[in-house]
């Protein structure tokens, strides 16, 4: 048989594995009644996944597995209709809640009970982890798709989300004498500032610094989601002075410490993304650290803004559209850049910003400070989305209760941070007493709590760049 005959053959041992592995919904009355699943199907469902190679093959399986296996429409309707009829009827309370209850029963996808099963297996939670790593990474490419697949995403999300609350989490303090393996993943892990050598890693645990991270009961000593903190005496501008600079590892000296600098956060599992872990690791850290350093009075971030340069850039070309008049910097400013640069259009300014070249000019380096500033206070304090701060960081700070502190000029001089955002960070600060009222204010009304910097340098975008 030809290529396309075993394919045909894959897709009938796919749909007869699906039919034998995804248990049935059992009628609402027999429900308390229905035996469990063999343990051995699930397994068996582990097992077949696995042996798939990543990508097509597995895109199929869960297409399948969302498309004809999801929730029975016709049980649903009819349960709907049993609802409103007791509603209607005005009949007694337990009729109306009986009837609502068979509809809740009725709207649950027969694939949760799949995934119900494996969570119960030896392994099974970590297998349903990458399951979801492999949905997630599928949505992005558009390698699975439609609104089947992506409900399904979202039921096994809340599914992971109870599975993995904070009762289920276990905190853990790296140092240089945790084995050798959580040291590695620690240091693959590492999404914010990448981790160059062992030297660095050996930093990163040592002195004057603390790395946590939470794993899960079921999934013991696997790091899920690490945060990095630096012990300062201020609140850190820089992150070269954090991660670059490798002073020798003296002992510490508590009474220099009263901050703790929050400067990197990843979450190491692709399928526990938007399962709320880093706000509660955020809380657990800070109790640890009042609990070991007493003296700590302040707590904030040293945060990177991705997605600012990309703004900026977009910005620009759409000015370059409409008019060949820059209205981004003042007329001093532009005059300026053009004088250094030698040319007056935003092609040039364009090509300076997506190719990192304008570092290297101290002019530049100079001239951009003020109005890079007050732009990037404009896009953290003023882009929107659905009402809330565009920026990602921003929003999952603002979203914990934290003030925007300050920006920093020049805080990450790689290349990746130039690339990022022209080299800016921000401070978001954690006011311990003030976290619960701004975080409910920003998730009520969208209101963004910030500093006086901030809040100066947002009114001169207002004065001098009109968008």
């Amino acid at each position: 048989r030809g290529p396309a005959g075993s394919s045909t053959a894959s897709v009938a041992g796919m749909e007869e594995l699906l039919s034998r592995s995804v248990p049935p919904l059992p009628p609402y009355e027999t429900k308390e009644k229905a035996p469990p699943p063999a343990e051995l199907r699930s397994a068996e469902f582990v097992r077949y996944y696995r042996a798939l190679e990543a990508g097509p093959a597995r895109a199929e399986l869960l297409t399948r597995l969302a498309r004809d296996f999801g929730v029975d429409h016709g049980r649903v309707a009819e349960s709907s209709a049993k609802v409103l009829q007791a509603r209607e009827q005005q009949r007694e309370l337990g009729a109306l809640l009986q009837a609502e209850d068979r509809l809740r029963y009725y709207l649950n996808p027969q694939y949760r009970g799949l995934f119900q099963h494996l969570g119960r297996l030896e392994g099974g939670l970590r297998f349903l982890v990458e399951l979801r790593g492999d949905l997630v990474e599928g949505l992005a490419t558009k390698a699975v798709d439609g609104p089947h697949v992506k409900e399904m995403n979202g039921v096994l999300k809340n599914m992971l989300s109870e599975w993995f609350s904070t009762g289920f989490l276990n905190l853990e303090r790296v140092t240089w004498q945790s084995p050798c393996e959580v040291l590695q993943k620690i240091s693959d892990s590492e999404a914010v500032h990448p981790v160059r050598n062992w030297v660095d890693m050996k930093r990163r645990v040592g002195s004057y610094r603390r790395c946590y991270f939470f794993s899960h009961c079921a999934i013991p000593g696997e790091p899920l989601i690490v945060l990095h903190v630096a012990l300062t005496s201020d609140i850190s501008s820089s992150i070269q002075a954090i991660v670059k600079e490798v002073p020798p590892l003296e002992t510490e000296d508590t009474d220099k410490i009263t901050t703790a600098i929050f400067y990197s956060i990843s979450l190491t599992q692709q399928g526990l993304q938007g399962v709320e872990l880093g706000t509660y690791l955020i809380k657990r850290v800070v109790k640890e650290l009042q609990k070991e350093l007493p003296q700590i009075t302040a707590f904030s971030t040293l945060s990177p803004i991705p997605g600012f340069t990309k703004w900026l850039v977009g910005l620009l070309s759409s000015q370059t559209k409409e008019l060949e008049r820059n209205e981004l910097f003042t007329e001093s400013e532009w005059q300026e850049i053009s004088e250094i640069t030698g040319d007056s259009t935003t092609e040039t300014l364009k090509k300076l910003l997506n190719n990192n070249e304008w570092v290297r000019s101290e002019k530049l380096v100079k001239v951009f400070h003020l109005p890079f500033m007050r732009l990037c206070a404009w896009y953290l304090y003023g882009e929107k989305h659905r009402g809330y701060a565009l920026n990602p960081v921003a929003n999952f700070h603002l979203q914990n209760g934290s003030v925007m502190w300050r920006i920093n000029w020049m805080a990450d001089t790689s290349p990746r941070g130039i690339a990022a955002s022209c080299g800016m960070m921000v401070n978001y600060r954690y006011f311990l007493e003030d976290t619960a009222s701004n975080s409910a204010a920003y998730l009520g009304t969208k209101q963004i709590k910030a500093s006086e910097q901030v809040l100066s340098l947002v009114s001169q975008f207002q004065q001098n760049s009109k968008l």
